[in-house]
């Protein structure tokens, strides 16, 4: 018969083939990665992720579902360390004991560091058959003796890549009732944790799906937090949602049958690029004074003090969707004028998704605050590749204009 051995544990820290004293496991400062924080509540820690419009950490949902506590998130950037408090937090209203769902927002009671890099999201539908990179923070371990019960060391930001390899919702489909858990099909991204090894190729035993790792630079999420991000691209595709080690149809892949991030366990990502509307449009409602008609657009914008405050550009649709669940969509990108970005504006690229009942949407880009005298400055939204619309016979590119405005004193 079918034996299943499951044992859940709350993840989102980094198991690597070598020792995290390794430098190559290290998602060290300047590297990319200073936009991954630290989020703690109710007495526990996790991982989060910030998103692209500065102000909102996508998370996991069990790391706060069960605490009043209004999130810490802690940045580790080339410009040191910080904390900011929270405002609000939304747990996913789907979130279940399966791990479905398992996403949460957090909003920053003020603009991120802007040392501090901001992530899109990652909306293909091909991840599985490409490889990630997972971050977070927490207990350290190997695949070889897992993570440690304990550790006394400050959290560490450490990264490591993997296959995403199969929808988790297989296992199910494979063994029913067997498995202890009934994952939402679509909505979760699975990786083993290879040795190099056939007997501990959890996926090759369970499901057919063959791979034996990707060497030294192999790594699983681990006991000790949650909600890290998985980027392919530079992307948001996943966050860290579980791991589990298990004993399927004779199958016993865990190097020591221990669920401690050794060789053989299984770790689980939510799909991001399923989450996507939801993901927008809690967003979209926290924008404080976003224009919604043409005449409400301010296209001269206050510098401001410190800090960032947003210039918005509204996207309208006027055509006739070919379905009312039709999706439709256009790239974006800013681009220098006098204005450069990194000094005066925060520069964004991505897609502008309209979902169903939506006709209009705004493109938040962050203006940059000082106490510097200087001239009013512009620079320039760029809107290309619209699908399932267009933008007019012989039209590739429209183009919209902001002007900084100087709110500061000359002094002579």
């Amino acid at each position: 018969g079918l034996l299943c051995g499951a044992a859940f544990i709350l993840v989102a820290m980094v198991s690597t083939v070598t020792s995290y004293a390794d430098l190559r496991n290290r998602a060290s400062v300047g590297t990319g990665f200073d936009g991954v924080v630290r989020v703690s509540a109710g007495g526990y820690y996790g991982t989060g992720v910030l998103l692209y419009d500065g102000q909102a950490v996508l998370t996991a949902a069990h790391l706060l579902a069960n605490t009043s506590d209004k999130p810490l998130v802690h940045f580790e950037t080339t410009a040191g360390t910080q904390t900011l408090s929270s405002t609000s937090v939304l747990v996913h209203p789907g979130y279940d004991s399966s791990s479905n769902n398992d996403l949460a927002l957090v909003w920053l009671s003020r603009p991120a560091p802007l040392s501090a890099e901001r992530y899109t999201l990652y909306r293909s539908a091909d991840e599985i058959g490409q490889v990630g990179t997972l971050v977070g923070y927490g207990r350290p371990g190997t695949g070889a003796s897992g993570a440690p019960s304990t550790y006394t060391g400050d959290p560490i930001r450490q990264k490591a890549s993997n296959l995403m390899e199969a929808d988790t919702a297989l296992l199910k489909r494979a063994y029913g009732s067997a498995l202890g858990w009934t994952p939402l099909p679509g909505s979760q991204l699975m990786a083993d944790f290879d040795s190099g090894q056939a007997q501990t190729d959890a996926l090759g035993l369970f499901l057919n799906i063959h791979d034996l790792g990707l060497g030294a630079s192999e790594g699983v999420i681990t006991p000790g937090d949650s909600g890290g991000p998985l980027f392919m691209s530079g992307e948001v595709a996943g966050i860290a949602s579980y791991s589990t080690s298990l004993n399927l149809n004779g199958h016993s892949p865990d190097a020591d049958g221990v669920a401690n991030g050794s060789y053989g366990e299984l770790a689980v990502w939510q799909r991001v690029g399923y989450y996507e509307q939801w993901v927008d449009q809690n967003l979209r409602k926290a924008y404080a004074n976003a224009p919604t008609r043409p005449e409400d657009v301010q296209k001269n914008v206050p510098e401001g003090n410190s800090g960032t405050s947003y210039a918005y550009f509204l996207v309208q649709f006027t055509g006739t969707r070919s379905s009312p669940d039709q999706v439709v969509s256009v790239d974006y990108s800013t681009r220098d004028g006098s204005a450069k970005a990194g000094q005066d504006y925060v520069a964004t690229t991505g897609v502008l998704k309209l979902y169903p009942g939506e006709d209009h949407a705004v493109v938040p880009v962050e203006i940059v605050g000082d106490n510097l005298y200087e001239p009013d400055e512009v620079f320039y939204l760029d809107v290309t590749h619209p699908v399932g619309g267009s933008f007019g016979q012989g039209i590739v590119t429209l183009t919209a204009m902001r002007t900084i405005v100087n709110d500061d004193p000359s002094w002579s």
